[in-house]
């Protein structure tokens, strides 16, 4: 593996995006974003489905030319110099690209030849990375004999095959049981710490919260926030979150009149606040004899309310 960040002729940015933009036909599905990704960091990219995360990454490696704006990757422009770029970056996409007719080895050592890599080095490093991912005891076993989560490990050691400086991650855990969505946490935790630069996209707010040193929330092409995941839970929702079942009217008047952030969701009412204790207890003693639920806020929260509620195609 990688013993720390390489450097690269823009410094500590490694990623930079300038107004960038995407359209497919009338349709703009990036609407000029801009943002850097800098050296040794994990950055994430956080919306919800059809908000432009894919698009966005897919201009980063090559895959999708970009409509306008301008895009550089190890102070490289991707518009001219995308084949020295993609030496040097590691995808790990959302659809499953394995060869289901090749071993679990075979298929890292067919994937080193695109980047002309020796036979032998490929060998020692296939088995270096089946280590590192827990799959050396399956290396002769078909892709078609593996579990979801042991295929998706297997795309993350494919795409560090090259030792690459940085590793786009297009919602690497999508669709994985818990215990196998940790497992590959670990792991992103393990490279990180080993210098490499991480650029995630997902939609699971715990991930990003794990992962992340700093993350843009994007929706219909445009970035909403961008920030360090607790500063933005802080600045976006404040420290606790008090949600009430069936709320009264009585206790919409008095949160209103206190001019407390919330939401009203009709059934259920969701107050944001910092005095944890003495606003809690008031609205437990007054309001909600039953009680209600208290607990800290999260990025989900975040999520939600700058993106709203309603289900996505």
């Amino acid at each position: 593996m990688n013993s720390g960040p390489v450097s690269n002729s823009s410094g500590s940015t490694i990623v930079e995006a300038k107004n960038l933009l995407k359209r497919f036909g009338d349709f703009v599905a990036v609407n000029r974003i801009s943002f850097k990704v800098e050296t040794g960091e994990c950055f994430g990219i956080l919306g919800p489905n059809g908000a432009g995360k894919t698009t966005t990454v897919r201009m980063v490696y090559g895959f999708s030319p970009m409509t306008g704006g301008s895009l550089k990757v190890f102070g490289l422009d991707i518009s001219r110099d995308w084949r020295r770029i993609k030496a040097r970056i590691g995808v790990c996409q959302q659809e499953n690209s394995l060869d289901p007719d090749l071993t679990v080895l075979q298929n890292l050592e067919v994937f080193a030849r695109y980047f002309d890599i020796p036979k032998k080095v490929a060998r020692e490093k296939a088995m270096e990375l089946l280590a590192f991912i827990a799959l050396d005891h399956r290396l002769n076993a078909t892709v078609s004999e593996l579990s979801g989560g042991l295929m998706r490990r297997l795309v993350l050691a494919r795409a560090l095959i090259n030792n690459p400086d940085l590793l786009i991650l297009d919602e690497p855990t999508t669709g994985l049981d818990p215990q196998s969505r940790h497992q590959v946490w670990d792991r992103l935790e393990e490279l990180r710490k080993k210098g490499i630069s991480i650029l995630l996209t997902t939609h699971y707010m715990e991930e990003a919260s794990q992962l992340c040193d700093r993350l843009i929330i994007i929706d219909h092409g445009l970035i909403l926030i961008e920030g360090k995941p607790q500063q933005l839970i802080r600045q976006h929702v404040g420290r606790d979150v008090i949600e009430i079942t069936g709320p009264t009217q009585e206790l919409r008047s008095f949160v209103q009149a206190k001019q407390l952030p919330y939401e009203d969701l009709g059934h259920r009412l969701i107050v944001y606040c910092e005095d944890r204790g003495e606003l809690y207890q008031r609205i437990t003693r007054d309001f909600c004899k039953e009680g209600c639920v208290m607990r800290m806020a999260t990025l989900e929260d975040v999520f939600l309310k700058l993106t709203g509620r309603e289900l996505r195609e």
